[in-house]
């Protein structure tokens, strides 16, 4: 595009660059600009010295990480998070779509909408403070433990149920807002092609598979690239907010013991060092998935 071509577009559309404005300017001054900071990963950083007079170290953070105590442990516990969020937290939000798709009663089917919907306006640190009094040993969950028979146990001091809780909490957080966007794929699917169906004589289950699914799968296959892309940068502050010493062996991830590092032991070149490292990973996922799903289909990113 010449610079005659994108004069005469600008002062065709200038109100929508207008209206882009503020989100270049966010981009720009909040993602962009900050990036030289992931300089401070190659030097001792000394908030008296500044980025530029701090000694260099080259790849030293990254080597001590690598090579430290709880690297295994932390990648280790990011990946089956993130796992059994793929698992159980993915499709959960598709099948609550296909069933609310087959409703009929529209009384029914948006009071149901607005009961999953709750859960995800509700503030974080609220529904980690439910899920620990839930939890606790005279709790919730184990008052109907005890109903029949069973023993009361403290479930966030057990290292072995911190992923089911974290999961099935975060399933029954989002899965109302996730669905969204999968109602809004069924809506644009072509009611004719449901009528062909039952002129073929598919009863429902038949229309889901033959006609639903596939009309939503360029979706479902953006969603699952995007969530493969972002698994090594799974989101601490619920973690954090649940996880407790005695936990650490399964719930203590790659954010949280960035975190640990970076604003409690003040050792920012090693925590910057772990997140730039984590950056590099998620978008090689990013791109691995997105070219394998380019070359069996053409459902793809770019």
């Amino acid at each position: 595009m010449t610079m005659d071509r994108i004069r005469r577009d600008f002062r065709k559309h200038w109100l929508v660059y207008l209206m882009a404005l503020p989100v270049v300017a966010f981009y720009l001054i909040f993602c962009y600009l900050p990036m030289w900071g992931a300089l401070i990963a190659f030097v001792d950083f000394k908030p008296r010295l500044g980025l530029f007079g701090s000694p260099f170290v080259g790849l030293k953070h990254f080597v001590d990480f690598v090579t430290g105590l709880y690297f295994w442990r932390v990648v280790r516990n990011t990946l089956m998070l993130n796992l059994w969020g793929l698992a159980i937290g993915f499709p959960a939000p598709i099948v609550l779509a296909l069933m609310l798709n087959e409703v009929r009663n529209r009384v029914f089917k948006r009071s149901i909408q607005t009961l999953t919907y709750l859960p995800y306006f509700i503030s974080l640190v609220v529904v980690c403070g439910i899920i620990i009094n839930f939890t606790a040993s005279d709790g919730l969950v184990n008052h109907i433990v005890a109903a029949f028979g069973g023993k009361r146990v403290a479930l966030l001091g057990e290292a072995s149920l911190f992923r089911p809780i974290y999961t099935l909490s975060g399933v029954w957080q989002g899965i109302g807002w996730s669905s969204i966007i999968y109602l809004a794929a069924l809506a644009s699917i072509d009611p004719e092609l449901y009528e062909a169906a039952r002129m073929d004589g598919a009863g429902r289950f038949r229309q889901m598979r033959h006609v639903t699914l596939p009309g939503i799968s360029s979706t479902i296959g953006i969603l699952l690239i995007l969530t493969v892309g972002g698994m090594m940068n799974h989101g601490y502050e619920k973690v954090i907010l649940l996880y407790n010493p005695l936990t650490y062996e399964t719930a203590d991830i790659i954010s949280s013991y960035v975190y640990r590092r970076g604003l409690v032991d003040f050792d920012f070149s090693f925590s910057t060092a772990i997140g730039l490292m984590t950056a590099v990973l998620n978008f090689i996922l990013l791109y691995s998935t997105n070219r394998l799903s380019r070359s069996h289909s053409d459902v793809g990113i770019w």
